[in-house]
């Protein structure tokens, strides 16, 4: 069975992560770089929906079972391309030349709510689920690269509390702080919110790639060498 999957709403991609809590590890890599490689070859897509089949979660991060148990196993190599991995995705997103839209339709935990940052807009559903970074209470630090794009989506006040004490917020709360364009009622509101704002973009792709990648030359930059140090020395956890 997939984890992930995508179909075309005219203009749209609408990409699906449908493996239940959407918990990231090699095989969720390959198969997002696979979706985003074929939405990237076909030019008659402007803009992108991220989404989940499941009625509970969005994402819920990196698979923790599936880290540990390549950690018991001392297979740092799997580690090591899961880490870059993950860090392409994000870095694909952030310069995808049409605009990445974040449908979030439950929990956004970790790497989840990382990866709804990445995008360039975010809608949340507000009756069920809640968007967290819970880094400080199972001590893995954020990437300097993750800190970075996290600051373009999240106010810098409402990034300080949120990452500084792992509190879990809601779709009213992040609509407070402008993190989303709207807090949809439900699911079905969502996904017609999101495609609807996708569909006001028809910019042209070589104009709008140039763009982010002018605006977001900075967070790169930290990906591509603090975040590679990290990754290669294996810096994943902080003892005490």
């Amino acid at each position: 069975m997939p984890v992930m999957e995508w179909e075309k709403d005219g203009f749209v991609a609408v990409i699906q992560m449908c493996n239940g809590a959407n918990k990231q590890n090699l095989v969720f890599v390959e198969e997002m770089n696979q979706c985003m490689d074929e939405i990237e070859a076909d030019k008659e897509i402007y803009a992108v929906v991220l989404t989940s089949t499941d009625e509970k979660n969005f994402s819920q991060g990196i698979d923790i079972e599936w880290l540990t148990g390549r950690m018991n196993a001392k297979d740092f190599d799997s580690i090591k391309s899961f880490m870059h991995g993950i860090n392409g995705i994000f870095k694909r997103i952030l310069f995808m030349p049409v605009p990445v839209i974040a449908a979030i339709n439950g929990h956004a935990f970790g790497n989840g709510a990382m990866l709804a940052c990445t995008c360039d807009f975010r809608f949340m559903k507000k009756d069920k689920g809640f968007f967290c970074f819970p880094e400080v209470d199972i001590s893995i630090p954020f990437l300097p690269g993750m800190i970075q794009f996290v600051r373009k989506a999240i106010p810098e006040y409402k990034f300080n509390e949120m990452i500084l004490s792992g509190k879990r917020v809601t779709a009213e709360e992040l609509y407070e702080s402008r993190v989303i364009v709207k807090a949809s009622s439900d699911k079905e509101e969502l996904l017609q919110d999101a495609l609807a704002f996708a569909r006001t973009f028809t910019k042209k792709r070589g104009i709008f790639g140039e763009l982010k990648k002018r605006m977001h030359k900075s967070i790169i930059r930290v990906m591509e060498t603090e975040d590679v140090e990290q990754i290669e020395s294996l810096n994943l956890f902080i003892d005490g």
